[in-house]
This record gives C-alpha cells, sequence and structure tokens, in this order.
C-alpha cells in the first residue's frame, strides 16, 4: 500500500527531531547482512541506549532542511545512496561506532555491515574517521570516572600533606622507644 504524503511528513518530522537531539549519528549499509544477523545488531543497539533506524535517504534530505545540520546536507549526500540505517546517540558518542566496531569483529556475516559516514556534533566525518576515531573515543562512563580522578588527586595529596607531620612524629616518638627500650634492656 503506497504511503501518503502525511505519512512522510510524519516520518520527515521524526527523523529531524533525532538529527536534532543526537550529539552523533552513523550511517550504515547493511546489504548482505541476513533477518537475525541484524536482529541481532539491532538488539545490541538498543542495549547500548542507540536508536536505530533504516531510513529513506530523500526523507534525511528533507528531515536536515531548517535544522542546525543544513549546510552539511550536500556533504552527507555520499552516504544517502543505496539502503541506509542511521544509528542515532543522545548521550554517548561513541556508543553507535564502538557497537558498530565490535559486531563487525565477529564474523564474515557481521563484516558486511559498512560504515557510509557519520556526524560527530554537526561535523561530518568519513567511514574510515568513524571507525578509527569516533569508535575509539572514551565512553560517557570512562569520561566520568577520568574527570572524577582528577577531581579527587588534589584533596588526596592535601589529606596526604596534612597527615605528614603527624605521621613524622610517630615515627619519631616509635624510634625514640625502641632506642630506649635496647639501654634500658641491653
Amino acid at each position: 500500500m503506497p504511503r501518503t504524503r502525511a505519512d512522510k511528513d510524519q516520518e520527515i518530522l521524526a527523523l529531524r527531531e533525532r538529527f536534532e537531539r543526537a550529539v552523533s549519528a552513523v550511517f550504515v549499509d547493511f546489504r548482505g547482512l541476513d533477518v537475525p544477523t541484524v536482529t541481532e545488531l539491532r538488539a545490541r543497539f538498543r542495549q547500548a541506549g542507540v536508536d536505530y533506524r533504516v531510513v529513506k535517504n530523500n526523507l534525511v534530505r528533507k528531515a536536515l532542511v531548517g535544522t542546525d545540520l543544513e549546510g552539511v546536507r550536500e556533504a552527507l549526500d555520499p552516504f544517502l545512496v543505496g539502503p541506509t540505517g542511521v544509528a542515532w546517540t543522545y548521550e554517548d558518542p561513541s556508543a553507535a561506532a564502538k557497537v558498530i566496531k565490535n559486531f563487525r569483529k565477529e564474523g564474515d556475516a557481521q563484516e558486511q555491515l559498512t560504515v557510509k559516514g557519520g556526524l560527530l556534533d554537526g561535523q561530518v566525518l568519513e567511514a574510515e574517521r568513524v571507525e578509527k576515531e569516533l569508535a575509539n573515543l572514551p565512553g560517557k562512563d570512562e569520561l566520568r570516572a577520568q574527570l572524577l580522578a582528577q577531581l579527587v588527586a588534589p584533596m588526596q595529596h592535601l589529606v596526604r600533606q596534612l597527615g605528614a607531620p603527624g605521621q613524622n612524629l610517630a615515627y619519631v616518638l616509635d624510634a625514640r622507644r625502641r632506642q630506649q627500650e635496647e639501654e634500658s634492656g641491653g
């Protein structure tokens, strides 16, 4: 059954909203993947908090009109050829790229999934940059841990410095006690 104009308009609005909310998007070509493999990929995307959809290329082009991404629309044209799937991430920019990278390592069937390119904060990334740079960025939790370690380090150093005089005094007193024990006992 043919889709109505209203259905297409609704899909364009949904795509526009996804692109506006996303911190990154990865465009993939899924040709050659069988249904169970695609189902497994979708499950992994869901588990990682990634929104994945198979899209019509013309609807993506129309969805970008009037958004902040309209200026990069022409740069995205090479990605919008043939069957296209888009994986949007709304929090962790590297989540989709990491899922794809790990998925492709698992066998010949999974290697059929190819990255066309991506978007990171409005910047167009070629496929190679998505696979080598975006997929290797630290995740949200890793960044939080690094930030926490940086924030805690000066406080730990201060506590050690404040405790050092008392600790040194304890060492001196202990040494004096041992010295007295040796003198009286020996």
